[in-house]
């Protein structure tokens, strides 16, 4: 699998020096990496926390959003978020803003069945009811997610065109049905913007917290109601929208748009498979839970 190159070279050295600069009370922690990803190196310190550094300059700013917003939006929720619990400037040694938050040891929501996640509908449909709140009109733009579905036709249309996605004719009917449906037609309501199994942790058999908030942005709540589709089967499924309540009754195609949103997105964890090939069966069991499912619960 190849890697993807990271602007500046990072390691335990440079990390531990950052703590002996910035957080010299933390600085004495045993420090081992636990991550390598896309986006953010991520490195464990001490029994309870763990340093996200970012990669890359092109990716830096989401680091910066996680710090100005997340402390305020997550205060209230009653799961764990990876909220900063000490914001990391940069410095001349590691230009970009970097965080430590809390460390949580369940399990990455994608290593498990999803016959087990039907646990998860409750606290995860609280959070959904807790955070999709009207956000403020400076909320950070994101030009990906939280906007009208049909400005994502292209991608998800090459997607595919593309060869990868099984039963390709079936599910373009299903982008371009969703595509064509009214937008949002309520304020814009903050986003998660990334609600996929990955960026969940279960414990004891329940959610644990939600992570990964660097997709932060307000807009279409169908965006994050996608994980009717990506986190769970249709008795899951079902138990979500009932915990969800009426909230979004005054837009009928919320749902649907959801369902379109979980195609943009299932597309996508396939077209990455080479950065994450443990998404690649998110991304074929969401697509497949959506040829399936036959809508009644809705």
């Amino acid at each position: 699998m190849s890697t993807v190159p990271a602007q500046l070279a990072v390691d335990a050295d440079l990390v531990r020096a950052l703590l002996q600069s910035q957080f010299p009370q933390l600085a004495h922690h045993p420090l081992t990496q636990v991550g390598d990803g896309w986006v953010n190196h991520v490195y464990r310190l001490g029994p309870e926390l763990v340093v996200r550094l970012p990669r890359r300059q092109s990716v830096a700013g989401l680091m910066e959003k996680e710090q100005r917003w997340l402390p305020e939006l997550t205060a209230s929720l009653k799961i764990g978020t990876s909220v900063p619990l000490y914001a990391g400037v940069p410095e001349e040694s590691y230009p970009y803003p970097w965080s430590i938050s809390e460390w949580f040891d369940g399990l990455d929501v994608s290593s498990q069945p999803r016959d087990r996640n039907v646990a998860l509908a409750a606290p995860l449909g609280d959070f959904l009811n807790t955070f999709h709140r009207e956000a403020p009109r400076d909320y950070p733009p994101n030009p990906v997610v939280g906007g009208p579905l049909a400005t994502r036709s292209q991608a998800v249309q090459e997607r595919l065109r593309s060869g990868m996605v099984p039963h390709a004719a079936r599910i373009t009917e299903i982008w371009e049905q969703a595509a064509a449906l009214p937008p949002w037609n309520g304020n814009p309501v903050w986003l998660h913007g990334d609600l996929h199994p990955a960026n969940l942790i279960a414990k004891n058999g329940t959610l644990q917290a939600v992570i990964d908030f660097g997709d932060l942005t307000a807009g279409d709540p169908a965006t994050d109601l996608a994980a009717a589709w990506l986190v769970f089967d249709g008795v899951g499924r079902r138990r979500l929208h009932g915990f969800l309540g009426s909230q979004y009754d005054g837009d009928p195609a919320v749902w649907l748009r959801a369902r379109g949103w979980a195609v943009c997105m299932a597309s996508n964890l396939l077209a990455g498979a080479e950065r994450h090939p443990g998404l690649y069966l998110v991304g074929s069991e969401t697509l497949m839970e959506i040829l399936t499912d036959d809508l009644t619960w809705l």
